[in-house]
């Protein structure tokens, strides 16, 4: 059996709560500054970061949490935008996609997430901090 919620407790999950929402702002704040949406930020991370072969439209649903054809309608805006590349690869399933960044789309990730990686090394801090408080 668990214990109950402490005061401190409560105080320790809306700090994290309260950081866990900053650093998001800051994101979000951040893409637009460069011109983006936060959704073509996250999509850009989602390509780059994939692991394994170039990613599917489906590898991306699944790494934003967005079902199918809402990350279909955000790759095809993002690539009007001259931001990914979409090709249709395998000859077997002529509705698979594969992405890719274009050169663009790389420089725009690249400048994002060296901010990215200062502000994260801040929240990591903070959350040593509020996670150490837990019991």
């Amino acid at each position: 059996m668990t214990r109950p919620l402490s005061d401190r407790d409560y105080r320790s999950l809306a700090s994290f709560r309260r950081e866990l929402r900053r650093f998001l702002a800051f994101s979000e704040a951040e893409a637009r500054a460069a011109g983006l949406t936060p959704a073509h930020h996250q999509l850009l991370l989602a390509i780059r970061g994939h692991v394994g072969d170039p990613p599917s439209i489906g590898d991306v649903a699944a790494a934003l949490q967005v079902k199918l054809h809402s990350a279909t309608e955000l790759a095809a805006r993002a690539e009007a935008k001259g931001l990914v590349t979409r090709e249709h690869t395998d000859p077997d399933d002529a509705r698979r996609a594969v992405l890719a960044l274009t050169d663009a789309g790389a420089a725009k990730l690249a400048d994002l997430s060296a901010v990215h990686r200062e502000e994260l090394r801040r929240f990591r801090d903070q959350l040593t901090d509020i996670l150490g408080q837990l019991d």
